[in-house]
């Protein structure tokens, strides 16, 4: 004895006109390199450390304070990190691509903290110079204390746009 036979039915499938959609991946947060958050942040890192850069090299007595040559080498190599990762910001915002290479935002990564540091140790040295002159020592009149204090406000500004790119460099580098 046999039982009936079931045969499948073949039905061709319709042609596809539209390609499949593009995988999902994690979105973009504005701040992260290779957005338009990030170029900003780069933008306010590379004015914030410019100013502080010229405005201290303004001063004819710099020199005499370690803590102010410091300053000056530490916003000068922020200066030039961050208008250099604004290019690379701008050349992946007009190509539409991101970094989503681990050794490209390793690289991020490391100089952002490196460069953030240096900038927050040199500005804390010379904001405890800049008190000592003016507080203690009490003569703010033959130096240029108000430059001085200016210039580290602005190398305090820089790092505080410094951090967040590293904390978000960082974040995309562990989640990936």
């Amino acid at each position: 004895m046999s039982g009936p036979a079931v045969h499948p039915v073949q039905v061709e499938a319709p042609p596809m006109t539209e390609a499949p959609p593009p995988r999902v991946r994690m979105k973009d947060i504005q701040g992260m390199a290779g957005t338009t958050g990030g170029l900003f942040l780069r933008l306010c890192q590379f004015v914030f450390a410019a100013v502080s850069l010229c405005v201290m090299a303004s001063t004819f007595d710099f020199p005499a304070f370690t803590a102010f040559c410091y300053l000056v080498a530490a916003v000068g190599l922020q200066s030039l990190w961050s208008l250099s990762l604004a290019i690379l910001d701008v050349y992946a915002i007009l190509v539409r691509r991101n970094f989503r290479n681990n050794a490209v935002v390793g690289l991020f990564t490391v100089g952002d903290g490196i460069t953030s540091t240096l900038t927050f140790a040199a500005a804390c040295a010379s904001a405890g110079i800049t008190v000592l002159m003016g507080n203690d020592f009490e003569n703010c009149d033959i130096n240029n204390c108000k430059r001085f204090m200016s210039a580290t406000a602005m190398a305090f500004l820089s790092w505080f746009a410094a951090t967040p790119s590293f904390l978000l460099n960082f974040w995309s580098l562990a989640s990936q």
